[in-house]
């Protein structure tokens, strides 16, 4: 038996081998690792626990319910009772610390928590030998990006971040036209999002509310600053959302949230990541924003990142906008308009909007070039994660490239914060010259919720 799971082990680790080196920008040789701690054959189920049932969590539940969801993890007794109907034979549990004691026949997790929990939930999955998916982005600072990309390596589990477009058809023809020369070098990218769509670029309001009976505050507030418990702003009218904090409205507030930078960055960010080959920038800066507050993101902001050259690829500037905020119009883009999210690409033979070359007739003359990617079956990120599961290649947001790109989106939120351009270390996670950066590179954990 020995000899047979080391061939198995063996068999695993050449497949990730396989997955990673034909995904190129999407995984890279470190995702050769065995897959599985427990064996498991393409015909068996997995045993998942689902932690975080709302919202992303309701999605995630159903993304992976062809599986044996065996476990189902809320802070929310009404949230976690909605889940418990659609999968009554789920034991249920408020605090996932509980669930890893007591659930000993798990071999996966997913993870749909606000973001200040992200890590410590990933991370207790991973030390367990568990697979573990997680939504966008990884994590809440650029040093859990870090901790959980190398503690997935070292205990060979499979897995995957939650932007679901990167297992897209689209976006490798993207990467598979730019990659190509289809617009010649790329040194100008830039993206944008309709983000926030709720309150942000305010003050705490003041005061306290009751806790409702259905909601665990402390557990809700993890490892983020204990603060007392608000449920609607006093004046409702002037905000998008009436909620200050839960459900759904914890993403402005600094402790708890990354902004409109965290929640799209991994959606749109990805591409430019994987078609340029982009690696780690070496400065980010404010272009403009909004009044960044002390505990709560700016209503608007432009953010460029600055990345090296690369072999013979050019530097690349990459320019992020939000609330509302657009780059200039270009006129190959003729008559039509930009719409409420995108990104625009600019290279020295032409331009690329939306997967097309501008202007829309040269996409007349414009033969694709061949497919050189792997494609996901059916586009399904699940599937993709549940296949790496089972010993197939590695996903294809895997924490070998789903890590660098949030600590490239957290970078951005970390200029942000500072109000000023940061030259970037990436091997050594600082700010050159500005050690006020590192409380924010790396958070102070309440007891109890640390990395473990």
């Amino acid at each position: 038996m020995k000899h047979l799971i080391t061939r198995r082990q063996f068999l695993v680790s050449t497949a990730l081998a396989a997955g990673a080196a034909a995904l190129g920008g999407c995984a890279t040789s470190k995702s050769i690792v065995p897959a599985v701690p427990r064996l498991v054959s393409p015909n068996e189920k997995l045993n998942i626990g689902i932690i975080g049932c709302g919202g992303k969590g309701a999605t995630d539940a159903a993304g992976v319910a062809g599986e044996n969801i065996i476990a189902l993890c809320d802070v929310d007794e009404n949230t976690l009772n909605h889940a418990a109907k659609k999968y009554p034979q789920a034991r249920l549990y408020r605090d996932y610390r509980k669930m890893f004691d007591k659930e000993k026949l798990l071999d996966a997790v997913t993870v749909s928590t606000p973001d200040h929990q992200h890590a410590p939930a990933a991370m207790r999955a991973i030390t367990r030998g568990l697979h573990v998916y997680v939504q966008k982005p990884l994590t809440h600072n650029i040093w859990e990006a870090r901790q959980l990309t190398e503690a997935a390596r070292r205990h060979r589990v499979a897995t995957q971040m939650g932007n679901a477009g990167t297992s897209s058809e689209e976006i490798r023809r993207l990467v598979e036209m730019i990659q190509a020369g289809a617009i010649g070098d790329v040194r100008e990218v830039h993206v944008w999002t309709n983000r926030p769509i709720w309150p942000q670029g305010q003050d705490r309001p003041p005061g306290s509310d009751p806790v409702p009976a259905h909601l665990d505050w402390d557990l809700w507030l993890g490892p983020a600053p204990v603060r007392p418990y608000k449920d609607k702003y006093p004046d409702a009218t002037r905000t998008k959302r009436a909620n200050v904090y839960h459900p759904f409205c914890w993403r402005g507030w600094w402790d708890f949230g990354t902004g409109a930078l965290g929640d799209m960055g991994c959606h749109i960010i990805n591409a430019p990541m994987w078609a340029l080959k982009l690696g780690a920038p070496i400065s980010a800066e404010v272009v403009d924003s909004d009044v960044v507050k002390k505990e709560s993101f700016p209503s608007w902001s432009i953010i460029r990142w600055n990345f090296p050259k690369r072999g013979a690829l050019p530097p690349v500037k990459l320019f992020w906008y939000d609330g509302g905020k657009k780059p200039a119009k270009p006129a190959e883009l003729e008559n039509r308009e930009f719409g409420q999210g995108g990104a625009l690409y600019i290279g020295d033979k032409g331009k690329i909007y939306e997967g097309r070359l501008l202007p829309e007739s040269r996409m007349k003359e414009f033969t694709p070039p061949p497919a050189t990617l792997p494609r996901i079956p059916d586009g399904d990120h699940y599937k993709d994660w549940l296949i790496a599961c089972k010993g197939g290649r590695a996903a294809c947001s895997n924490f070998d490239f789903a890590g660098p790109l949030t600590e490239t989106v957290l970078l951005g939120n970390l200029a942000l914060r500072l109000g000023r351009k940061i030259e970037w270390n990436a091997r050594r996670l600082c700010v050159s010259g500005c050690s006020e950066a590192d409380q924010h590179i790396r958070r102070t954990y309440r007891t109890g919720w640390e990395l473990v």
